[in-house]
């Protein structure tokens, strides 16, 4: 909960969500915890506020951002999910992918780049929806009895919060509609042409608004006591990426921020016109600020794996039992000692979009343990951002002078510097991380019929901001760079989809 007017962090609550991995490169969520978890982190939320003497009255708006391509299907007459949801990164979609492949001239994996902005990957969530489609029957049922609804997280939530199966407003925004592959981001349309190349009715898709708009209204928890607000609008939308754009107030051509969250995400605004990535960038639309606002667009460099990989030496590896532990473990040592890892465990992202990479860690010798494992993993996001970055800058022409930053991860001071290091400018990070928080709260708050937020540059609050300086010289940073492009270059190639892990769900 912010502050509409200082727009200072008040009151926040958050849960942990299981991740599923019932299959190797499988990775899914279960609808009902997530939002279960929303239910929680509203009450508990609400209950701190009013320990802290705030009248929870005072809260005129809510916004909703989630982690985008992530795909749920749902029955609108129960109400409940008819599968787990499938999460942004799964790869068991692979084959999907390459079947798609067969059907375009040439196989060319960018065939729709200029309607949709996005190659053709297992990340979007069309290739996700075919997969369901082709592989769980009780979908395909409800498909052919009209009962079918699909949606990105978003969707899912605010159709529950709204009145679900007694009239649940089935809606999702702009950006999260930019990211399944069936969407028209020039046109701002669900495109038939996609629609019938991935064999999906139209009918199952969410209705798409802008991203500030009053969706409707929220209604009272069943399976709670209370429904802290309900009544109150739901009336902002942006997935995750986007909203960090805003929060950190990135409404100029050019201006950029990286989000460190469970993957990477650079966004560049680019303003109202598209621009197209020759280097391995995708076009996105960045926000959409009312019925009646023009849409922004923004180049993104997706990486999918940054503090995923923590939480992987943490949880798989054991070598450590904290994410701060991790970082304790690299600053002992203060090198990774000529080792390198490339966490390609989902394939590589941007600029690759090479789905057959698996994470890889090389150059050990008897002398490498833990501490240089641990701080190859932090090198291993920085230099993803490096990648990233490089990209940006060919395809903008304007070289970014710093970074602004954000998300989780961005608390290891080890990280920060290390990212400051190896881009060679300095990395700015604003005091409170939670900037696609901030964001959906801006797009909710401005709203048409709320409006108790500003976005007039000239109204905005300065954040204050901590800064990370490069302390190494270019030249140490560049043969890293390269060591690590080595590296990345060794795990590719590695997986093919007549392997055993693309069998269908038992």
């Amino acid at each position: 909960v912010f502050n509409a007017e200082t727009a200072e962090l008040l009151s926040h609550h958050q849960v942990e969500i299981k991740q599923e991995f019932p299959r190797e490169g499988w990775v899914e969520q279960d609808p009902m915890e997530i939002l279960n978890s929303v239910y929680e982190c509203v009450e508990r939320t609400c209950e701190k506020m009013n320990e802290l003497n705030i009248d929870i009255a005072n809260i005129r708006a809510i916004g909703v951002t989630n982690q985008r391509e992530t795909t749920v299907v749902w029955d609108k007459t129960t109400g409940k999910p008819l599968y787990n949801a499938i999460v942004w990164l799964d790869l068991r979609t692979q084959s999907t992918v390459e079947r798609l492949l067969k059907r375009i001239p040439g196989k060319n994996k960018t065939f729709s780049k200029f309607k949709t902005g996005l190659p053709l990957s297992t990340y979007f969530s069309a290739v996700k929806l075919r997969w369901l489609l082709d592989n769980v029957e009780e979908i395909r049922k409800a498909v052919e009895d009209g009962r079918a609804m699909f949606g990105t997280v978003d969707s899912w939530l605010i159709w529950v919060c709204i009145c679900g199966k007694n009239g649940g407003i089935h809606c999702t925004d702009v950006t999260n509609a930019s990211r399944t592959m069936l969407f028209n981001i020039h046109s701002l349309e669900w495109d038939p042409d996609l629609c019938k190349f991935f064999d999906i009715p139209m009918e199952i898709l969410p209705n798409v608004r802008s991203s500030s708009e009053i969706y409707g209204l929220m209604k009272i928890c069943p399976s709670r006591e209370s429904g802290a607000l309900t009544g109150v609008p739901i009336s902002g939308c942006l997935g995750d990426q986007h909203a960090a754009l805003v929060g950190q107030m990135c409404f100029q051509d050019g201006q950029a921020k990286n989000t460190y969250g469970t993957g990477c995400f650079l966004l560049c605004n680019t303003g109202q016109k598209s621009v197209f990535s020759e280097h391995g960038l995708i076009t996105t639309i960045a926000y959409k600020m009312g019925k009646d606002k023009p849409a922004f667009y923004a180049l993104e460099g997706s990486v999918a794996i940054a503090g995923a990989v923590v939480r992987w030496l943490r949880d798989n590896l054991g070598i450590a039992k904290t994410s701060q532990e991790v970082e304790k473990l690299a600053a002992e040592v203060g090198t990774s000692y000529g080792c390198y890892f490339v966490p390609a465990f989902s394939g590589l992202y941007a600029p690759y979009w090479e789905p057959s990479a698996r994470g890889i860690i090389c150059g050990l010798t008897q002398f490498t343990n833990k501490n240089h494992i641990a701080f190859a993993a932090l090198e291993a996001v920085c230099f993803q951002t490096r990648e990233i970055l490089d990209a940006m800058n060919k395809d903008c022409g304007i070289p970014l002078s710093q970074l602004q930053v954000d998300g989780g991860m961005t608390n290891n001071k080890i990280l920060m510097q290390l990212q400051s290091d190896i881009l060679c400018i300095p990395v700015v990070k604003p005091s409170m991380p939670e900037t696609t928080a901030l964001g959906a709260a801006m797009a909710a708050g401005a709203a048409e019929g709320v409006e108790v937020w500003s976005l007039n540059p000239g109204d905005l609050t300065a954040v204050t901001c901590e800064r990370f300086e490069p302390q190494i010289n270019p030249e140490e940073s560049e043969y890293r760079y390269a060591r690590w492009k080595k590296a990345v270059m060794k795990s590719m190639g590695w997986e093919t989809s007549d392997g055993p892990s693309n069998g269908k769900p038992k």
